[in-house]
């Protein structure tokens, strides 16, 4: 009796182990991880901030002051819109904090780029202020003491930086004060719109981290409203394009549909069409047949995926940098295991899962980024290692 249950018992454990192996294995290869929980500073809320928004001709800059067991206040202050403020943001992870100055919004970006400056690009930051600044730290474009040291270099935020992640609103006015930073001196912050900046302009949220409802309940606003028409971050990511040419280069978050060049789209078309539209609902029918095919959720620059789907032959891909007049294409939005190359080493891939600011995880996760340096294309890692991608 007791042998036979032994031996039901092993067999059990044996296909329990198959099982869980197969399921492994299955999970690996659809970049599934194992959560180690949040850390418990992932929820604080006490000196978030700043929130910036327009009211009349006023900006309202509010902090959360406070915690759990003393309470919490909203602190708000208000100053001419046109006038510059000094402001600075709070990282509880490593109650760390940086400086910078909130000043009145530029006109739409300039769109094309020429010049023999390096490129480094990445994606995909989800949130995770930690692992973009320790990645430009590692890549030297900035010093540990968060300055641009890039010099007249081009650093591309290829979109998706906001949702899922506990510190979007540190990572947005860390991008912020990048931008302003490199402007100064000589450089440039490229920040590409993607799919979920754009829904987040639009009020869906539904995927940003729950840390947000409450503090748009302090602020007497909804979690749609931190990234609407009249909040300051919302207004700046409203100003940024979703396709951009660079040194001959193409960048975009999530690909360019074949229909776009048969439709004979020029890249201001693209931007100016999709910024009409940022903060307004896609719908099958709310554009016309033309205009649908830059805004629309499958076939849109922002979220397109069909270079991963086998949709884009290799003549239509190159029909596409004729078209652009485009040495290659860099998008996000796909996960990839690596940075890595498709089409002849003309479409490079760049979304990787990055390390969560406050979870560990699973496998353990790496940033990764693109540098392009006289047309030359390399791997960056989050130890400043650099591995060519391409022959010189």
């Amino acid at each position: 009796m007791i042998k036979s249950i032994m031996r039901s018992l092993g067999h059990f454990l044996l296909v329990s182990l198959v099982i869980v192996s197969i399921g492994a294995v299955v999970g690996f290869t659809q970049h599934a991880s194992i959560s180690l929980g949040d850390a418990p500073l992932a929820y604080k809320v006490g000196n978030e901030g700043p929130y910036v928004f327009y009211e009349e001709d006023k900006l309202a800059v509010s902090y959360i002051r406070g915690n759990r067991d003393s309470g919490f206040s909203v602190e708000k202050k208000h100053y001419p819109a046109h006038e510059p403020v000094s402001a600075s943001a709070y990282f509880a992870l490593d109650d760390s904090t940086f400086d910078f100055t909130i000043s009145p919004l530029n006109s739409i970006e300039q769109a094309v780029y020429d010049t023999s400056s390096p490129i480094i690009a990445i994606s995909d930051l989800e949130g995770n202020y930690k692992a973009l600044r320790d990645f430009l730290i590692a890549n030297n474009v900035i010093t540990p003491e968060l300055e641009w040291s890039f010099n007249d270099g081009h650093l591309v935020l290829l979109g998706d930086m906001v949702d899922r992640g506990f510190s979007t609103t540190q990572l947005l006015w860390f991008i912020y004060k990048l931008e302003q930073d490199a402007r100064k001196a000589g450089g440039k912050v490229h920040v590409i719109v993607g799919n979920h900046e754009i829904k987040n302009m639009q009020g869906n949220v539904k995927s940003a981290a729950n840390k947000y409802i409450p503090i748009a309940g302090f602020l007497e606003k909804s979690p749609s409203e931190l990234l609407g028409e009249d909040a300051f971050l919302g207004r700046w990511l409203a100003t940024k394009n979703t396709i951009e040419r660079i040194n001959g280069h193409l960048f975009v978050h999530g690909g360019i549909h074949p229909d776009i060049v048969k439709l004979d789209f020029s890249i201001d078309e693209i931007n100016t069409i999709n910024r009409r539209y940022y903060q307004r609902m896609y719908y099958p029918g709310l554009a016309d047949e033309r205009t649908s095919v830059v805004i629309s959720t499958t076939t849109g620059p922002a979220w397109y995926r069909g270079y991963f789907k086998d949709e884009v032959d290799k003549v239509l891909f190159d029909q596409t940098l004729t078209h652009f007049s485009a040495k290659s294409i860099t998008v996000g939005h796909t996960l990839q295991f690596s940075v890595n190359s498709h089409y002849d080493d003309k479409l490079f891939a760049i979304d990787v899962k990055h390390p969560n600011d406050y979870r560990a995880s699973i496998p353990i996760k790496h940033s990764e980024g693109l540098m392009i340096q006289q047309d030359s294309f390399y791997r960056l890692l989050d130890d400043g290692e650099k591995i060519a991608l391409t022959k010189s």
